[in-house]
C-alpha cells in the first residue's frame, strides 16, 4: 500500500515536472518569437549632453560632456528591449562642438557598413546638441540606404532632475525601427518631434524644446509608441544623392565669413591665405555683400575659390542675382539652407566639381 501511493506520487510529481518544463519551453518560444519579430536597432554612441554628467542632480549648465558610455545609456532605459533588439558601439566619445571633417567621415562610413547588413533594420546616433544638425545633413547626403537614421541628443546632462535623454533615446529607438521612416532621409528626434536633417536647427541655448525646423516645419510627432508623419522633406536625400565618401579620407576646407555693420576682409583674407577651397558668406539680409567686400571676395573667386551666399537671417531663400549679381560675380546662393549647412554641401559639392552652375544646382537639388 506504501509502495503505490509512493509510486503515484512520483507519478504526480512527474506530471507536475512535465507541465512545468512545458510551460517553461512554450514561454522562451513566446519570447524568442517575440524578439524575432522586433526590429534590430544599433545604437551608435558618439558623446555629448545626452553622455553627460553634472556636479548633482540640479546642474543643467556647466555639466561634463561626454562621460557616459554607450552601454550605460542602453541600461538606463531598460524599456528599450520591449520595442527593439538594441545593441551599442561607442565611435568616439566628444562634445558637439569639436565634431570634424574626421568624424564625420568615419562616422558615414560605419553607418553604411552597418545598414548594409541584413540584419540592422536602422540606427540611432547619439550626439551632442551643439552640432546635431550638421551632422544630420552630412549623413543625409552621404548615407547610402533607405533604412532609417536617427539622430538623437538631450539638453540636460544624464544626472540632471527630469533628465531628457532617457525618453528621448527610446523615442528615437521606437522611431529607428518604424517602417513609417524608412524612405524619410536622415531624422533629428527631440522633446517627442521628428525633424528633417536639412530642415533642422538649434533655436535655443537650453531649453528642451530647441530644435525646430521653423518656416517649413517638423515632420512629426511620436507619440503612444508610435511615430506620426505629416510631411516629408521634398529634397533629395541619402540614396538619391550623387555623393560617395567611400573612398574618401579628407574633404575640401570650406570656411564661413559672418556678415556685420563694419566688417572687415581680415578674416575672409586669412581663409584663402589657408587654403579655403571655398567661402560661405553668411551675409546680412538676403546675403546682401558689403561695399568693402566685394572687392576681396572677387578677388578669391578669382584664386578659384567658390564664393557662395548665404544669409545669417536663419530662414528664408536667398534670391539668386538679388542683392548681388551672381550670375557676373560668379557666385552660387546657398537657397534656404544656413551658413553651416551650406558648408556642409559644397565641401561634399567640390568633391565632384568646380563648376559653379553645377554646384548651384546641387544647392537647389538638395
Amino acid at each position: 500500500m506504501f509502495t503505490r501511493k509512493l509510486t503515484l506520487r512520483n507519478l504526480n510529481s512527474y506530471a507536475l515536472m512535465m507541465f512545468g518544463a512545458l510551460l517553461l519551453s512554450t514561454s522562451v518560444a513566446h519570447a524568442q518569437d517575440t524578439q524575432a519579430k522586433l526590429p534590430n536597432v544599433m545604437i551608435l554612441a558618439t558623446g555629448g549632453t545626452i553622455a553627460g554628467t553634472g556636479a548633482d542632480s540640479t546642474t543643467t549648465v556647466g555639466y561634463t560632456s561626454a562621460t557616459v558610455g554607450v552601454e550605460k545609456l542602453i541600461a538606463a532605459v531598460p524599456e528599450l528591449k520591449k520595442i527593439a533588439n538594441v545593441k551599442g558601439e561607442q565611435v568616439f566619445q566628444i562634445a558637439s562642438e569639436s565634431m570634424t571633417n574626421d568624424h564625420w567621415l568615419k562616422l558615414a562610413k560605419r553607418v553604411n557598413t552597418l545598414l548594409a547588413q541584413p540584419d540592422v533594420d536602422g540606427i540611432v546616433i547619439t550626439h551632442g546638441t551643439d552640432t546635431i544638425e550638421e551632422t544630420a545633413y552630412f549623413l543625409d547626403l552621404t548615407v547610402k540606404s533607405r533604412k532609417p537614421v536617427v539622430i538623437v541628443g538631450a539638453m540636460r546632462p544624464s544626472t540632471a532632475i527630469s533628465a531628457d535623454g532617457p525618453i528621448n533615446l527610446y523615442n528615437a529607438v521606437l522611431l529607428a525601427g518604424s517602417k513609417d521612416a524608412i524612405g524619410k532621409g536622415v531624422l533629428v528626434s527631440l522633446n517627442d518631434q521628428i525633424n528633417a536633417a536639412r530642415e533642422v536647427t538649434k533655436t535655443n541655448t537650453s531649453t528642451t524644446d530647441t530644435f525646430k525646423s521653423t518656416e517649413l516645419g517638423m515632420l512629426g510627432y511620436i507619440q503612444g509608441n508610435k511615430a506620426y508623419f505629416y510631411r516629408q522633406s521634398t529634397r533629395k536625400n541619402t540614396v538619391d544623392t550623387e555623393f560617395d565618401i567611400s573612398k574618401l579620407d579628407v574633404l575640401p576646407q570650406v570656411d564661413i565669413i559672418y556678415g556685420y555693420a563694419n566688417m572687415t576682409r581680415a578674416a575672409l583674407d586669412a581663409q584663402v591665405a589657408s587654403g579655403a577651397k571655398g567661402i560661405i558668406q553668411a551675409g546680412v539680409g538676403d546675403g546682401s555683400i558689403a561695399a568693402q567686400m566685394k572687392t576681396p571676395l572677387v578677388e578669391a573667386r578669382k584664386k578659384g575659390v567658390i564664393i557662395v551666399r548665404a544669409s545669417r537671417v536663419g530662414q528664408g531663400i536667398v534670391a539668386r542675382n538679388g542683392e548681388a549679381n551672381d550670375d557676373e560675380l560668379d557666385f552660387v546662393v546657398s537657397d534656404t539652407l544656413n551658413a553651416q549647412k551650406a558648408r556642409i554641401l559644397l565641401m561634399l559639392a567640390l568633391t565632384k566639381t568646380n563648376n559653379t552652375k553645377e554646384i548651384q544646382r546641387m544647392f537647389y537639388t538638395y
